[in-house]
């Protein structure tokens, strides 16, 4: 077990800026120049890092200096399971604009993401629009296996270099997810100002994504609508894997408007 726990709590020695997947610890004594993004893992301060420490699916440990500004959004293993659990987060309540750039950097991923699978992001907004509530449970138990399903491919030994596969898809899904969420909250909206007018799917994703946004960023209840976000959107991506035979019924199909989405 112990083991087990070491190769998904690894942590790694860092020396300068960037991006890092997993936890990672600034030694005492190290400086850091440029700031430290870490996705699904800890940052463990120590040293000096001259620039900002954001940190996604993790917590910041600060015990030396940090120049920039802290951010963390959700805990470790527990938000890995129950996105919507509060983490700690060490940003400056007299810094609201860099919380806002923050969000705006995730919107551009997922802006990025649509482009890339615009066709997936349409079937998870089919399902989202006939399915909400098969969508939300089915994100529920997408969470609740993240972990299990990382400890049996530990357990296969041979299967390990697949665990970082796993995140990155989990990654993935959930920006599809949000991506749809924000097309069919973009559309309605759009549509009760201009009724006789549908929206371009881009346009309409903007809107959305907007709006979620400016819902993310309310104080407290923010951390809620964003782990509803993530729940919701992750469902909605697996209800695309099953035959649309198979999904059992709900809400009547509504068209999806706007002009054909790019395939490729």
């Amino acid at each position: 077990m112990n083991f087990l726990l070491t190769l998904i709590l690894a942590v790694a020695s860092v020396n300068h800026g960037g991006t890092y997947v997993g936890s990672v610890v600034v030694e005492p004594g190290q400086v850091v120049d440029g700031d430290v993004n870490v996705v699904m893992g800890n940052a463990l301060i120590e040293g000096r890092v001259n620039g900002d420490v954001n940190v996604l699916g993790g917590n910041i440990d600060n015990r030396g200096v940090v120049t920039g500004h802290m951010n963390a959004v959700g805990g470790e293993v527990v938000q890995s399971i129950v996105p919507w659990a509060p983490g700690t987060s060490g940003w400056a309540p007299d810094a609201p604009d860099y919380h806002l750039w923050w969000r705006i950097a995730w919107d551009v991923v997922v802006l990025v993401v649509f482009l890339i699978f615009p066709v997936r992001t349409r079937m998870a907004l089919a399902r989202l629009e006939q399915h909400p509530a098969i969508a939300t449970f089915g994100g529920l138990c997408g969470w609740v296996a993240v972990l299990p399903v990382a400890v049996l491919l530990c357990i296969t030994l041979v299967l390990i270099p697949l665990i970082p596969v796993e995140f990155v898809l989990l990654a993935v899904a959930v920006f599809i997810g949000k991506a749809a969420l924000a097309l069919l909250i973009g559309r309605r909206f759009y549509e009760l100002l201009q009724p006789a007018v549908t929206p371009s799917p881009l346009l309409a994703l903007v809107i959305g994504l907007v709006l979620l946004t400016a819902a993310e960023l309310v104080p407290v209840a923010g951390y809620m609508f964003t782990g509803l976000i993530m729940l919701v959107g992750l469902g909605a991506v697996l209800l695309t894997f099953i035959p649309e035979t198979t999904v059992p019924p709900g809400i009547p199909r509504s068209p999806i408007g706007g002009p054909p989405m790019p395939v490729g």
